[in-house]
């Protein structure tokens, strides 16, 4: 279905005290007379209202859009309040930066890919992360950008790299709603008699490992994995969402079927593909999950967190077996199940790390 204009458009009244039979002045289709006026022969339609929207001579399309962008890379926007550029709003901390990115982008086309390759090019987005004392002192929000962003990442964000880290993701675009893991029960609370949405049925297949942006969404029930990391329940526009850390997210990493397939998925991973001695096997892991080489000191960790597992597991074969199939995935047939399952802990442990879950 599309929308489309009348032939011949309807007439349209001030209506005196909002009175539908009470006609005033006849008005036309435009924009407020404080903003600047359509585009010469623009439509007096949605067209035209488009074309007025993203024209050289409004600016504010495009600094909306880039201070999103801004605020994707570096978790606040260079005006904060990103939902809102009025009188009310916080203004920008470099205006003339916010400025440039928006004519850069209207300038260069509207070319989204361009505008965020130039953005994490920049010498300002590949600065260290670390915050030294002094630096925390003066300025504690980053508003100077005198370091590297640093927050945790979004709740799509965090399951789809988990399971693109465990080889899990299916990355085929587009296609209906997927309904992933979902704890049972959670719908029938809110859903109305004979709803079709009453029941929770969880799909099989591909279908559990299509990115987050696929999976079925209801407003009044959210997917509890998502909505532990404040994805917003859509009820309301979110332009900015808030940030929590709470045990009940570590509690999430460690034990929803998706993260502990995940892990199960990384571990065989590792003992494949990680070389032939676990502190190869163990720095594959890390720099799959971190992006960055450990330490000796965190080698040493693993190592010790390795050996314990191994005993435990090698000592509880039904338990070993029961880890394994968590999860509609197929175990590994050709591991043993004892280590299979100690590097399954390993690689939990590896997705919970506050490093993995942060940009």
């Amino acid at each position: 279905m599309i929308s489309g204009d009348l032939a011949q458009p309807r007439e349209a009244f001030l209506l005196i005290r909002g009175a539908y039979d009470k006609k005033g002045e006849k008005v036309e289709r435009g924009v407020p007379s404080i903003l600047p006026p359509l585009p010469e022969g623009a439509p007096r339609n949605r067209l035209g209202l488009a074309e007025w929207l993203v024209s050289p001579n409004h600016p504010l399309t495009a600094r909306v859009i880039v201070n999103r962008y801004w605020q994707q890379f570096f978790g606040t926007g260079i005006v904060k309040t990103a939902e809102d550029f009025g009188a009310q709003g916080v203004w920008p901390t470099h205006p003339e930066l916010l400025d440039w990115l928006s004519t850069e982008f209207i300038r260069t086309g509207w070319d989204v890919k361009a505008m965020h390759k130039m953005i994490v090019m920049s010498g300002t987005y590949r600065q260290s992360s670390k915050v030294p004392a002094t630096l925390l002192s003066k300025d504690p929000d980053n508003q100077l950008l005198a370091r590297g962003p640093r927050f945790r990442l979004d709740a799509e964000v965090i399951r789809d790299s988990v399971l693109s880290i465990s080889g899990l993701l299916v990355e085929r675009e587009g296609g209906k709603s997927v309904k992933p893991y979902q704890p049972e029960g959670v719908w029938e609370a809110v859903a109305f008699v004979g709803s079709n949405t009453r029941e929770f049925k969880q799909d099989s297949g591909e279908s559990l490992y299509r990115r987050s942006l696929y999976t079925f969404w209801k407003r009044t029930s959210p997917p509890p994995l998502l909505a532990t990391f404040d994805a917003p329940s859509r009820e309301n526009c979110t332009v900015r969402r808030p940030r929590t850390n709470t045990p009940l997210q570590a509690l999430a990493l460690m034990n929803d079927k998706q993260y502990v397939e995940a892990a199960r998925k990384l571990a065989a991973r590792m003992l494949k593909e990680g070389g032939s001695t676990p502190l190869e096997r163990l720095t594959y892991g890390f720099r799959l999950t971190t992006a960055r080489t450990p330490t000796s000191k965190e080698l040493d960790v693993l190592q010790r967190c390795l050996q314990k597992q191994l005993e435990v597991f090698t000592a509880d074969k039904p338990g070993a077996d029961k880890l394994l199939t968590y999860g509609d995935s197929p175990k590994a047939m050709d591991l043993d199940p004892a280590e299979h399952a100690a590097w399954t802990m390993i690689a939990n442990l590896l997705i919970n790390l506050d490093e993995t879950i942060t940009k």
